[in-house]
């Protein structure tokens, strides 16, 4: 007996993942897919700073959520624990490549302001890049994804404490870096 279908964007997360896992219905992983992998795709992309790498990033972070589905005990919401996945696999990558973080903090206040203009945007995105691996996935996290200090220290294994200063330093590297361009675009005004 078939199941009338409602349309799949009314649908709670929670009633796309028991469809995929108890029915193995590929219309529901479709829309969990669609709602979940253009945040995660950009969050990724930030972190790893290639789009070959965030694409296999969320690809593998896919496969293990699927896999691991049917054990997901809803204590947080699902975006939380799929993005948690593929920080995961963030790490595993770093670690593969000997890069995860020995961060020095004495390295490096906090942005004034959103960047207005497009090259205001740009200048960010490369100041992003050029962060510490550990400061720049803190930032993210933080100041671009909305995670407390508590989810990132859980996410990472790291100390709430220690999110926060990574947090405090990363701000202070990104305004330094800023700061020359400010100036280039006040000058050319």
């Amino acid at each position: 007996m078939r199941m009338p279908k409602q349309p799949l964007p009314t649908q709670t997360d929670r009633e796309l993942v028991e469809a995929v896992v108890v029915h193995g219905d590929e219309r529901a992983f479709r829309e969990l897919y669609g709602r979940h992998t253009p945040r995660m795709y950009q969050l990724v992309l930030r972190l790893v700073e290639s789009e070959q790498d965030a694409e296999d990033i969320v690809q593998e972070a896919w496969i293990r959520a699927t896999e691991a589905a049917a054990n997901f005990r809803w204590e947080s919401g699902f975006a939380t624990w799929l993005t948690g996945i593929a920080i995961n696999r963030f790490k595993e990558l770093l670690r593969k490549r000997n890069r995860w973080p020995s961060i020095a903090l004495d390295q490096m206040h906090e942005p004034e302001c959103r960047p207005e203009t497009v090259g205001e945007r740009i200048d960010l995105e490369r100041a992003l890049s050029l962060l510490p691996v550990g400061y720049r996935t803190v930032l993210v996290l933080h100041d671009l994804e909305g995670y407390r200090h508590e989810e990132i220290a859980d996410q990472l294994g790291i100390a709430a404490g220690t999110s926060k200063s990574q947090l405090f330093h990363a701000r202070r590297y990104v305004r330094a870096l800023l700061e020359p361009a400010k100036v280039q675009n006040e000058q050319r005004v």
